[in-house]
């Protein structure tokens, strides 16, 4: 497909169902499981210039997507016209994907801040400071903001106010966005740690090591929890104690979050390949190779994956086939949003499309 230019399109309204709230859709870390199977898109109901290169994922909820840039500004972007609603200029670059809670945006920042916006006007309400950059992407549960830090933190900070609750030593750069389960946080750290903490205390429950130093962000399944390292191994781990059920060696070191579908996850590796994995006892489904290196999440829909590696490849669920690819002119890093008939990405060369 070559690049793509405005085209103009009927309206469509928008349901909560096709609202994309955080990293890899919703709390649940799914990836969009159940997302409408969309033919590969022919053209752009619009595209979008944002100043710089986007390395974040985009969110979206009620007719607004929310797009970060690199260069630290966030743009509000009506699905519906592709217009710029409202910008918000952080003191810093972005590489965090946002996340959405209430009438709230909340993400983190290079200058070590974690911000809170008004969705409707842009308008900053907090900012909670850290001494390091945070790229990890904020995870919202029961009034608390967590989040993880290059200076080796975890923090739990209130929504309404930013102010600290708690905060724990992981020992290592945090990239790792973690995930908030009722009692529990889990998260990666560059030390090579898998650690689960006390929601409300942040006190460590269990800690598990790696091989090498972990960026990909953890997923669960049941009791499960599943996340990469750059041991190049992929570790599927009892939530409950830390302890290794099995673990998968792929070709290199393992950036991309997994997604979860029923009895799958899967996981993209710096190899090239995406992989697809029992969750019960780690046995291979398929794998395919999708491109030179993979770093972003997989997104799950309704019979294939989606991933971004370059361009957007579409691939059978149930055996790994490639049937479509997309490209846009420029390459393309930050997981895509699946919402109704509509893929909306974000590419380096700081243009947003509406494809379909």
């Amino acid at each position: 497909m070559q690049k793509m230019y405005n085209s103009s399109s009927t309206s469509e309204a928008l349901t909560a169902e096709n609202d994309w709230v955080t990293l890899l859709y919703d709390n649940t870390r799914s990836g969009r499981q159940g997302a409408q199977t969309l033919p590969a898109p022919v053209r752009a109901r619009w595209q979008t210039r944002v100043r710089g290169s986007v390395r974040s994922a985009p969110v979206l909820r009620d007719g607004i997507l929310y797009v970060a840039s690199v260069p630290g500004i966030l743009h509000a972007i009506s699905v519906e016209t592709g217009r710029v609603k409202w910008k918000f200029q952080a003191a810093g670059q972005i590489h965090s994907t946002p996340s959405l809670s209430a009438n709230r945006i909340f993400f983190g920042c290079d200058n070590g801040k974690v911000y809170a916006l008004d969705c409707e006007s842009g308008a900053k309400i907090w900012a909670a400071s850290t001494p390091a950059e945070v790229w990890a992407s904020p995870a919202i549960r029961h009034g608390l903001v967590f989040f993880g830090s290059a200076d080796g933190h975890m923090y739990a900070v209130e929504a309404e106010t930013g102010n600290t609750r708690w905060k724990q030593s992981l020992d290592g750069r945090i990239y790792s966005t973690a995930y908030a389960a009722e009692k529990t946080i889990y998260v990666g750290s560059g030390s090579g740690s898998v650690c689960a903490l006390d929601a409300v205390s942040g006190t460590i429950v269990w800690t598990t090591l790696t091989g090498n130093g972990i960026d990909s962000s953890p997923a669960l399944a049941g009791n499960i929890l599943l996340i990469g390292s750059e041991d190049f191994f992929f570790y599927a781990m009892d939530a409950s104690s830390g302890a290794v059920k099995w673990k998968f060696e792929t070709g290199l070191g393992i950036a991309s979050s997994p997604a979860v579908c029923g009895e799958l996850a899967v996981v993209g590796s710096k190899d090239g390949f995406l992989y697809a994995l029992e969750i019960a006892s780690g046995k291979l489904r398929w794998k395919t190779r999708a491109g030179q290196v993979i770093t972003a999440p997989p997104v799950i829909g309704e019979s294939v994956v989606y991933i971004q590696t370059g361009g957007t490849l579409a691939l059978d669920n149930a055996t790994g086939k490639i049937v479509w690819r997309a490209g846009v002119g420029s390459s393309l890093q930050a997981a895509p949003v699946i919402s109704g008939k509509f893929i909306y990405v974000a590419s380096n060369d700081g243009e947003v499309y509406a494809l379909e």
